[in-house]
């Protein structure tokens, strides 16, 4: 008799271990110290801008930042000059040259106002503009800036000139928009991330990207898209403009 109350006593304690066990299997699991994948993708990322200091940036063909550039908010905001003098443009570049990359940041544009982001870009004595080296990724107020209808391929998001993003994905004027930058020589592959949507696919390698570039306005410039290893530029284009959160990956 004793044999069998010990019997149905540890089979009792058994079950209402297994019960006990089912209804915690919900519980979050402890945190672990191991370097997972995505850990360590995140930890590749370089910081170009963290939001207080121009460290790593210079303006195009000139020592340090002017102070029409200014930070605020934890972003790198460009206030036109009312007046300046012809010719002079203040264009940041990164201090750094990238050939493979994925580059992420957020973007504002003023109301009716226009900007980019260049690549490729090389600061040579006898050109005034990064844009004459670097192709560009075009930053606009469709809607309020006449770049906006000239072209799909003016439009924010497009690979400037020659190719059109699918849709337009921007946000209200006054909001941030984000956006990702790949360009990948090695898988031939560029492309566009704006707002979380990919909008924009090209390649970077010949013969296609030349064939791109001699249907566009840039096809008799000496020095444009001659580089595969360059700085990333932010646009002056004469209106107010502003970028945070700026980070790169090299491939």
């Amino acid at each position: 008799m004793k044999k069998t109350i010990l019997l149905i006593t540890a089979m009792t304690m058994a079950i209402g271990c297994k019960e006990t066990k089912k209804e915690t299997g919900n519980e979050v699991p402890m945190a672990t110290t191991e370097n997972t994948a995505e850990t360590a993708t995140e930890n590749e990322w370089e910081i170009l801008f963290s939001g207080d200091s121009f460290d790593g940036w210079h303006e195009y063909r000139k020592e340090g930042v002017s102070e029409h550039w200014k930070l605020e908010d934890g972003a790198m905001v460009f206030h036109p000059p009312k007046e300046r003098p012809e010719g002079t443009s203040y264009n940041l570049v990164t201090d750094t040259e990238y050939t493979n990359f994925v580059l992420s940041l957020e973007w504002r544009i003023a109301e009716g106002g226009n900007s980019g982001v260049m690549y490729g870009v090389r600061e040579l004595p006898e050109l005034g503009q990064p844009y004459e080296t670097g192709p560009e990724i075009q930053v606009l107020d469709n809607a309020g800036h006449p770049d906006g209808k000239n072209g799909t391929s003016h439009q924010a998001g497009a690979l400037y000139d020659m190719v059109s993003p699918s849709k337009d994905v921007t946000k209200p004027i006054g909001e941030w928009n984000s956006m990702e930058i790949t360009i990948d020589r090695n898988a031939n592959e560029g492309k566009v991330v704006l707002n979380g949507e990919k909008v924009v696919e090209f390649p970077v390698n010949d013969p296609e990207w030349s064939a791109m570039v001699a249907n566009s306005k840039f096809a008799e410039w000496e020095y444009f898209a001659k580089y595969d290893k360059g700085k990333i530029a932010l646009q002056d284009h004469g209106d107010g403009v502003a970028f945070r959160n700026i980070k790169i990956k090299e491939l």
